[in-house]
Order: structure tokens, then C-alpha cells, then sequence
């Protein structure tokens, strides 16, 4: 059994389908509940991502915005280009200023949760690679 396993039916907040639609920008499986529904007069997104261990998402930069991490759960990581990574735990903040080139998601063995909160739009670029995703934690 993988650490935090119960995110995927008692978290804070509920997993969520399958995150089909960014499934793409994603090495392994992840799950998303939007939390806020769709608005014209509010223009962030809040969902809820859930990452099964080893799971990641790609390199990607906010264009015109901002994302919040707000970890609910599990362990994780999240880099900056050019900066070590950084091991995060339930209770955790990240906030990612516009331009920002990042990616985040679970350990190796850890299941992950936060709750992204997201203004402006993503440009998604290449994946983390394995070799350098292996290198965390040791």
C-alpha cells in the first residue's frame, strides 16, 4: 500500500474524474474536482488535483495570473526552473508568480493532494524527465 492512499476517498475535499482533460500535461494518473463552477464574473480557477504516487505534471509557466498551491494532503514536490525542489506536506503554501517556469506532483510513494487555485492561462511545455524526477530524495 502507498503513504496517504486514503486521499483517494477521505480527503478534504472529493477527488474527483479522472483528469482526462489535462491528461496530456501529466506522467501518471491524476484526478480533478473543479471546486468553484464556472462563472463569468469570477475569473480563478479552484480545484481540487489529486496525484497517485509518481505522478507528475509537465513543466509549465502562468501567463497573465498567478497559481496557489494549498497542500491538503499527502507528500509532494514542487520546482522552480533553476532551484531545487521542494518536498511538501500536508498544510503546505506555494504561491507561483506570473512567468514562473515550475511543475509539482506526488513522491514516488506518496499519494498528493492540494487545492490549485489558478488565474490567467497555462503554456504548457516538456515533461519532467525520469531521470531527473528519480534523482528527488536521495
Amino acid at each position: 500500500m502507498s503513504k496517504f492512499e486514503e486521499l483517494k476517498n477521505e480527503g478534504v475535499f472529493p477527488v474527483g474524474d479522472k483528469n482526462e482533460a489535462y491528461a496530456k500535461y501529466f506522467i501518471g494518473q491524476s484526478y480533478l474536482k473543479n471546486l468553484v463552477p464556472s462563472d463569468d464574473n469570477i475569473d480563478i480557477n479552484v480545484g481540487n488535483v489529486t496525484f497517485e504516487p509518481g505522478c507528475r505534471n509537465d513543466w509549465h509557466i502562468h501567463h497573465d495570473g498567478f497559481q496557489i498551491l494549498l497542500v491538503t494532503g499527502g507528500e509532494g514536490w514542487y520546482q522552480e526552473e533553476g532551484k531545487p525542489a521542494q518536498l511538501l506536506k500536508k498544510g503546505d503554501v506555494v504561491a507561483i508568480h506570473d512567468g514562473v517556469k515550475h511543475w509539482h506532483g506526488a513522491t514516488k510513494d506518496s499519494w498528493f493532494s492540494h487545492v490549485a487555485i489558478t488565474k490567467g492561462t497555462s503554456e504548457w511545455l516538456e515533461s519532467v524527465t525520469d531521470e531527473d524526477y528519480e534523482k528527488l530524495g536521495k
